[in-house]
């Protein structure tokens, strides 16, 4: 499933031309010379424009109604030398799903690129399994390898494989979902898997039930556990449970929770366990994801252990996953022929037709009459736009969004309206206009959209599994440790508590151990290293710290994960403490403005 993607990009902006003879916000420039610019203004105001913005040599105005050769007309003066739309531009996306109906064909979520599970391969028949402990994955959902996918029932519970509700599907979607032509893609498409059910639909379970758990998955074969849930308040026999599966070289991945604070939840808060982030497809740290610190103790008893706060983030904003077949809605819209994302409003069914621009739908409009409605946002409500498009005799509608991003919306709990209705993105509305078919789509679906940290956590989950596949000989704390080590930088630099060390790479992670062995060391003559050494001198503690063979010309030095200085390459640099400071203190170094870093190195005094 290799599909090439550009992975690391600052901001793109949009720079088509539009075709539309009427501008955006019906919105011009207006080019003149400095010197006669007061003229044309007042003309232009005269002419029932509203300035907009005074520039040098040139002007935008709004004029309502009026399209390009109308305004031309209206400011027919020597002293204009051109009049042109004033264009939107946008930033997009920096990765996106795959466009298109899933019950028609494959789509890959954008996490995929994001993460980079599209440029690594999955290899079978490494012994990789994952553990997923959620709510059962519903065998309804044909995006699945059946034949490798086994379960478990907790006390209560229910078949592992009748979904008690639609999470345990969706998580399990997103780590392993089959690369077979329909559906979705997941991480590690075709992975094995082991199912343990704790949740029914009213979404309860214990502590003792995920030690249980894990006993279960030991026994299943599973060497990585995934668990998109947590709570409040540490548990002893829990967290032995998941630190003895560590010791035998699993690998333990969890959700940091929900709620957009620095409260710490549990199990992604035990050393143990790998905690995970969520991130947008904008790279942008989601608002719910919670974001624990990593220090633990007050005053001089103070310790950092990156190992209990975020280590990485993965997309888990609106994310594109299975559902049990049939519960959820899906929305699809093309025009022309070119499908364009789209968000479901209401009424299931489906139309297909001419277009034909309505406005702002503000009144009856008998050119709808049999065809698809393209419809702009404002003045009035959702409802009473496609009411208005459906007794002008329209067969479906498109609502444009008038601001950034894609309409999300409900016709109402009065909804009285019949014709399907989805709401479009407003990066899409020159194409959208410009068109002359569409086909709007809302029907029942086995796939769907989560957001949550819970969504991000089987992403890193199936990473995990995508990687190890390649190298079955290392452990799951190596596995651990690479994904940190090749994560992509955001948030502050280095490391923060939002992102931790960052966005997970799977190619990133696979040459990080495709050339350094398990330990990202290879233990060869010129592996980039660091040397820590205590001394005490002249009422000061002191930890010199110098570099060996660095593969850049700085590099970056952090104390406690903090970077405390930039230095060059293979040089001493002495960190000083008074005589009455002390502690336990973990040093590493990093090429400079990467996680390309040394293994840390721990002084105490």
């Amino acid at each position: 499933m290799k599909i090439s993607k550009l992975a690391s990009m600052i901001s793109l902006l949009a720079l088509g031309i539009a075709t539309s003879s009427q501008a955006a916000d019906n919105r011009y420039v207006i080019q003149v010379d400095n010197q006669h610019k007061g003229i044309v203004k007042a003309l232009a105001v005269k002419s029932g424009a509203t300035i907009k913005l005074d520039g040098d040599g040139f002007f935008a105005a709004t004029f309502d109604n009026q399209d390009l050769a109308q305004v031309t007309g209206l400011l027919n003066n020597p002293h204009v030398r051109l009049v042109e739309e004033d264009q939107r531009r946008t930033l997009q996306s920096l990765y996106q799903d795959d466009a298109g109906d899933p019950m028609q064909a494959q789509l890959t979520p954008y996490a995929v690129y994001q993460s980079q599970a599209d440029q690594v391969d999955f290899v079978p028949g490494t012994a990789t399994k994952v553990c997923v402990i959620d709510s059962g994955l519903d065998r309804s959902n044909p995006d699945f390898n059946w034949g490798a996918i086994t379960g478990d029932n907790d006390s209560g519970t229910g078949d592992w494989d009748v979904n008690g509700g639609p999470h345990g599907t969706h998580v399990a979607g997103t780590i392993g979902a089959a690369d077979n032509g329909i559906g979705v893609v997941g991480m590690a498409p075709g992975v094995e898997m082991h199912i343990i059910k704790v949740f029914t639909a009213s979404g309860w379970a214990y502590s003792s039930d995920l030690a249980h758990a894990t006993d279960l998955c030991s026994q299943a074969g599973a060497n990585i556990i995934s668990m998109s849930l947590g709570g409040g308040g540490a548990n002893s026999v829990e967290s032995n449970a998941f630190e003895a599966f560590t010791q035998a070289g699993g690998l333990v991945v969890a959700a940091a929770g929900n709620d957009g604070n620095n409260s710490r939840s549990y199990p992604a808060g035990y050393p143990s366990v790998m905690m995970i982030g969520a991130n947008d497809a904008d790279n942008n740290i989601a608002s719910f994801s919670q974001f624990p610190s990593c220090s633990s103790g007050r005053g001089k008893r103070a310790t950092m252990d990156e190992n209990i706060c975020v280590e990485v983030t993965a997309g888990g904003v609106q994310t594109l996953s299975t559902y049990p077949a049939g519960m959820s809605t899906m929305a699809s819209m093309s025009a022309d022929g070119v499908y364009y994302d789209s968000a479901a409003m209401e009424n299931a069914g489906s139309a297909s037709g001419s277009t034909y621009f309505m406005g702002t739908a503000e009144a009856i409009d008998s050119g709808a009459n049999g065809k698809v409605c393209m419809i702009d946002r404002g003045n009035i409500s959702f409802h009473d736009k496609v009411a208005n498009c459906e007794a002008s005799g329209g067969i479906g509608a498109i609502i444009i969004n008038n601001v950034e991003g894609m309409l999300y919306g409900t016709l109402g709990d009065a909804n009285t309206t019949h014709i399907p209705t989805v709401g479009a993105a407003l990066a899409d509305r020159t194409a959208l206009l410009s068109a002359t078919t569409a086909t709007v789509n809302i029907s029942a679906s086995d796939y769907g959209y989560m957001s949550g940290t819970s969504m991000a956590t089987p992403a890193v989950s199936g990473v995990a599994a995508l990687v190890w596949s390649n190298f079955p000989e290392c452990t799951g704390s190596e596995i651990r440790q690479a994904l940190k080590a090749t994560a992509e930088d955001q948030g502050a630099p280095g490391h923060d508590e939002y992102f931790g060390y960052g966005i997970v790479k799977a190619k990133a992670a696979y040459d990080y151990l495709l050339s350094g062995g398990c330990d990202g060391q290879d233990s060869q003559p010129g592996t980039f290293s660091l040397t820590a050494e205590y001394e005490y001198a002249k009422g000061k503690h002191r930890v010199n710290l110098t570099t060996v063979a660095a593969p850049t010309p700085m590099v970056d030095l952090y104390r406690n994960e903090q970077i405390i200085a930039t230095v060059p390459a293979d040089t001493l640099y002495t960190d000083s403490f008074g005589r009455k400071e002390s502690g336990t203190f973990s040093y590493k170094a990093c090429e400079e403005n990467t996680q390309n870093c040394t293994q840390a190195q721990s002084i105490s005094f």
